[in-house]
């Protein structure tokens, strides 16, 4: 369902907020009950499209799938449909799906093959899946490329324990390699792996499945291999990049906010990088209170110069959060380079903010310099189209602070990433309407 938003900007919103589960975290999670025959009991799934696709694709492979209430489910893979995950149909749903990938590395370790179309999602610049598939034939595995059907396959008679180095810290890479070596023969370890707090989350259900795995939180995993893996219950963590979306809509809007249990030690440096841009927030046990601010000032660097926000894999600043930092730098008082590294074309959005009245120099398609109107000048209502989830989030924090009415089409790609966002932002005051 393709709708759209019409926002009229500029109220000051009030009010608390709690952020969804994570969305990268639960198609991560998602994926591994495939490793057990055993039940799995999940809490705090976000629901959202592209876990709820995810979700119908695995009742589809034959998983059975039980709803005990809002978010909290079971599954049971006991048997896979074999026949199913060779049809037309599941080509055509899982290549709709980019984090369908991650099935690829349960289903070769338990079931010795797995195959799967081209995936889509964002369109934000190639992202390759090499790091997947080297890490797979590492373990033993044959891998296949069919260019006419556009689907990969692969299959081993057992996967073996190896040293494997990750070309790029890749996080849905990481995560495949460790669903796949934990039923692997003998001992692996992946260095350079991605340890962001998801990765942590879902090392850590593994090992209450009886997987082992050590080094967790770290760039170097140790796993040593076992025959099978029990059921287990497990509880997603808050969507961290909602809650950076929440600090920027608080500081856009002037307005007074509580985000609700954020599991403030799995943030990172997100607080200190929106307090760099000078939003204050104060940490209430595990809430986040953020005070209304009639302006904020960019800090500089120690030796005076200008503030450089970057994106690095984790513990450095997430890219999905790079699109608000620059929307709410927009508004703040002084100026900021934003330098997207991890991603090409991320940063076209621009030009909407732009034709609002931000003031921005696009300096190619990694870099943006922001001269903030300190609040002076506000934004102006517009009409756009959303290109990606993050920018669409963005956008939507842009429209709530501008004067005048804006409209968003293409909101099916924000609600790919939030869930029931019109109706939590209106319960803080917000003027939106969904068409």
């Amino acid at each position: 369902m393709n709708g759209t938003f019409e926002i009229k900007g500029g109220k000051q919103l009030k009010g608390e907020i709690t952020p969804q589960g994570a969305k990268n975290e639960a198609l991560q999670i998602l994926c591994a009950v495939l490793l057990t025959d055993e039940e799995v009991r999940i809490n705090n799934i976000p629901d959202i499209h592209d876990v709820n696709r995810l979700i119908e694709i695995l009742g589809a492979m034959g998983v059975e799938i039980q709803k005990h209430g809002k978010g909290d489910y079971s599954f049971k893979a006991e048997t896979l449909d074999f026949n199913y995950i060779q049809s037309p149909e599941f080509k055509k749903e899982s290549a709709r799906l980019r984090g369908s990938i991650m099935l690829l590395g349960p289903m070769l370790a338990r079931f010795g093959k797995a195959s799967m179309p081209t995936p889509g999602g964002d369109k934000i610049g190639r992202r390759r899946l090499d790091t997947h598939f080297q890490g797979f034939t590492e373990l033993g595995a044959e891998f296949r490329y069919d260019e006419k059907e556009g689907c990969y396959s692969l299959k081993a008679k057992e996967l073996q324990g190896k040293f494997i180095l990750l070309e790029e810290a890749s996080v849905t890479g990481t995560a495949n390699i460790i669903m796949a070596a934990v039923l692997a023969k003998g001992k692996t370890r992946i260095y350079n792996a991605a340890c962001e707090p998801y990765i942590q989350q879902l090392c850590r259900m593994l090992n209450r499945m009886g997987a082992v795995i050590s080094g967790v939180g770290s760039n170097l995993l140790t796993i040593e291999g076992v025959p099978h893996l029990r059921g287990t219950e497990h509880t997603m963590l808050p969507d961290m990049i909602e809650i950076g979306s929440w600090i920027g809509m608080a500081a856009m809007t002037k307005s007074e906010i509580t985000i609700k249990n954020v599991s403030w030690n799995h943030l990172g440096v997100i607080p200190g990088v929106f307090r760099k841009l000078g939003i204050a927030m104060e940490r209430h046990n595990d809430d986040i209170y953020i005070p209304a601010q009639e302006q904020y000032t960019i800090q500089k660097f120690i030796d005076g110069s200008i503030l450089t926000v970057t994106d690095a894999p984790w513990p450095g600043f997430t890219p999905d959060l790079l699109s608000i930092i620059l929307v709410v730098a927009t508004q703040a008082r002084g100026t900021v380079l934003i330098h997207q590294k991890m991603f090409e074309s991320r940063l076209f959005f621009v030009d909407k903010l732009i034709d609002m009245g931000a003031q921005i120099i696009l300096c190619d398609p990694h870099r943006a310099t922001v001269v903030g109107l300190n609040h002076e000048f506000p934004l102006r209502g517009t009409t756009m189209i959303s290109p990606d989830i993050r920018a669409g989030n963005a956008l939507l924090i842009a429209a709530l602070s501008a004067e005048g009415t804006s409209v968003i089409h293409n909101i099916e790609q924000i609600d790919r990433g939030y869930e029931n966002i019109d109706g939590r932002l209106k319960a803080l005051g917000a003027e939106i309407t969904r068409i």
